[in-house]
């Protein structure tokens, strides 16, 4: 997963899991035909995390240990401290194209500095990808944003196509995360980034339905989110998770 390229720090690596354990394809993730008289061809699915069919956990780093479960119907994902642990979910699926992407997630308190990001976000490769990144962002980034010592920043980043950040403080707890992508018409995607049901930023992108995403969940232990290394253990949990819209047959170029 790469990350927001900020003017002090190096680019990340490409998606290419240092550890991957596969769970399975997906073949029962309540997919449900839209029943609209149009017949539209839109794709519901939404994943409530009573099992973890149709997603595979992977991590970037050189972790041993699986960090992962299911707790009464969420998904928890856990780094540990003083590592730079990046623990992932994503969908078997890469097809989902223009809709609407949501995720259910609970951001811990973090304490102010720490280098942690919950992460809810699509990915199809290193130049197409669309986050929701949650840490307590640097001490420059806190004071840009105007945050309160309570609050964390939610990081909305497109990674190319073209490249854009911007920062919204927000505060520990459950959060409704939206990423919609729209088809304008000359077919590319007009993306929309919301929190809570109040949109937070809008992109026209240089890209459309050639480009297929997955749908990720992940804790990481990253330096751009923070000042120092994480001094504590941390665990996200993902209670609901769903994308309404079409499917491509295209996954990357």
């Amino acid at each position: 997963m790469s990350r927001p390229r900020f003017s002090a720090l190096s680019p990340k690596t490409s998606l290419c899991a240092i550890a991957i354990l596969a769970l399975g394809s997906c073949s029962n993730s309540k997919d449900v035909k839209a029943t609209d008289s149009v017949d539209s061809g839109l794709t519901e699915r939404v994943w409530e995390f009573d099992d973890v069919e149709g997603w595979e956990y992977y991590h970037q780093d050189t972790a041993t240990v699986t960090q992962w479960k299911l707790d009464d119907g969420k998904l928890a994902l856990s780094t540990r401290a003083y590592t730079y642990d990046r623990t992932k979910m994503h969908t078997a699926d890469r097809t989902h194209a223009d809709g609407v992407y949501r995720w259910r997630t609970y951001v811990p308190a973090i304490g102010q500095g720490e280098q942690v990001s919950i992460g809810s976000w699509i990915y199809s490769d290193d130049h197409h990808e669309l986050d929701f990144e949650v840490g307590p962002g640097t001490s420059e980034a806190r004071k840009q944003a105007n945050a309160a010592d309570d609050e964390l920043l939610a990081c909305m980043t497109n990674q190319d196509h073209p490249y854009f950040s911007g920062y919204t403080p927000i505060k520990p707890g459950w959060h409704d995360f939206e990423i919609r992508l729209d088809l304008t018409p000359d077919t590319t995607y007009l993306a929309i980034w919301s929190i809570d049901g109040e949109e937070k930023q809008r992109l026209p992108l240089e890209f459309g339905p050639e480009i297929g995403f997955t749908v990720q969940c992940s804790v990481e232990n990253l330096k751009f989110i923070g000042d120092t290394i994480s001094t504590a253990d941390y665990t996200a949990l993902y209670d609901r998770v769903s994308f309404n819209g079409h499917l491509t047959t295209h996954y990357g170029k």
